[in-house]
């Protein structure tokens, strides 16, 4: 993470010591795949609970040494060894419970392991980062669908849900050959996902409630908004690569709609991955404002082609991510502090207890 949003002020034109500017190429992979794709590997290698599962992950954050020692090659192959580590996970799973949901994260899975195999032929990162994005995609929407299931769904919602799916999946399978019709056929689909995902994730009733209720579902909500912002400019612009078409079809949807993501399931995902305790805090909205507010900023920049409004904004969404760290840490310091101090009372008042006993 540290080094992907090193290589997103290079790219921004922040000025950074020399060293850093080799981590400018590396951005897109270093978020993707090393930052995101490790996180989501290891979290299926905890679900799963066997000691091979872990390849997954490990591969990845190899990739990730790999890359910043100057080796992108076998940092690809890597990669591609995570995915197809994060395949057998997936395969692992499916024979405890097949589901709709399960099938989708798989896909994205594919996805991955599709950017890998399309990095080692060769291929320009342009025309792979529509699969990364479709790994991304994919995942969340396999783990919202599971959610969205305990209240319910129609058999027909359902069907609506794979149509979806496979139009979308078609979009990504046509970027290679047709990059402009892949992009806006994919576009398409994310626009329809959005549209699904606003009327039966369950995100529209929590958000009534208080708390790290509400905090998660409008972490969800305002990615949906990004997400159907990502859905018009890859139908409108397709894989146009001036700076404002570029910028908006990228980051909308990575920092907008995926960032939105992370920052809403951490205080779930987080104790389940690190078995450290994560309780909501209100300072928490202090990163979501601030990745969200960047955005618009940012993208406000492009449009009016000024570029230190454009920079302002990256700046405040690599600071949103730093901002995430730095108050989750806070807020799992201050619970495990409390934990102790909690134990430390109930020991000595056992202790107590049992001198007055004796």
């Amino acid at each position: 993470m540290l080094s992907g949003v090193t290589g997103a002020l290079v790219l921004l034109g922040v000025q950074m010591p020399a060293s850093a500017t080799g981590l400018a190429g590396s951005h897109g992979i270093l978020m993707a795949l090393g930052f995101l794709g490790t996180v989501i590997a290891l979290e299926r290698a905890v679900a799963l609970d066997r000691s091979w599962g872990y390849l997954a992950p490990g591969a990845s954050a190899a990739g990730v040494v790999l890359a910043l020692g100057g080796q992108p090659g076998v940092a690809v192959a890597a990669f591609t060894v995570a995915a197809l580590g994060l395949l057998a996970v997936y395969a692992a799973l499916a024979t405890v419970e097949r589901s709709l949901q399960l099938a989708v994260q798989i896909s994205g899975g594919g996805a991955w392991l599709a950017a890998s195999l399309l990095l080692l032929a060769g291929v320009p990162v342009a025309l792979v980062t529509p699969w990364f994005a479709a790994f991304l995609v994919l995942t969340v929407a396999g783990e919202r669908l599971d959610l969205a299931r305990l209240g319910g769904l129609p058999v027909r919602t359902r069907r609506v849900f794979v149509v979806i799916w496979a139009w979308f999946m078609l979009g990504i399978s046509m970027v290679v050959v047709w990059p402009d019709l892949g992009v806006r056929v994919a576009g398409i689909g994310l626009l329809a996902l959005t549209a699904w995902l606003a009327r039966n994730d369950i995100a529209r009733r929590t958000v009534r409630v208080g708390g790290v209720t509400r905090y998660i579902a409008l972490c969800l909500l305002a990615g949906y908004v990004w997400l159907a912002v990502a859905g018009v400019v890859w139908v409108a612009g397709g894989m146009d690569s001036t700076m404002v078409w570029m910028d908006l079809r990228l980051h909308a949807l990575f920092l907008g709609f995926v960032i939105s993501m992370v920052f809403g399931h951490a205080p779930v995902i987080v104790p389940a991955l690190l078995r450290v305790p994560l309780p909501y805090k209100p300072w928490f909205y202090a990163h979501l404002v601030l990745l969200h507010a960047g955005l618009v900023l940012r993208l406000l920049g492009d449009a009016l082609s000024i570029s230190d409004i454009r920079i302002a904004g990256g700046v405040m969404n690599v600071s949103s991510i730093l901002l995430f760290v730095i108050l989750s840490a806070t807020a799992s310091a201050l619970e495990a502090r409390r934990r102790r101090r909690l134990t430390a009372k109930s020991s000595l008042a056992r202790a107590k207890a049992a001198v007055a006993a004796a």
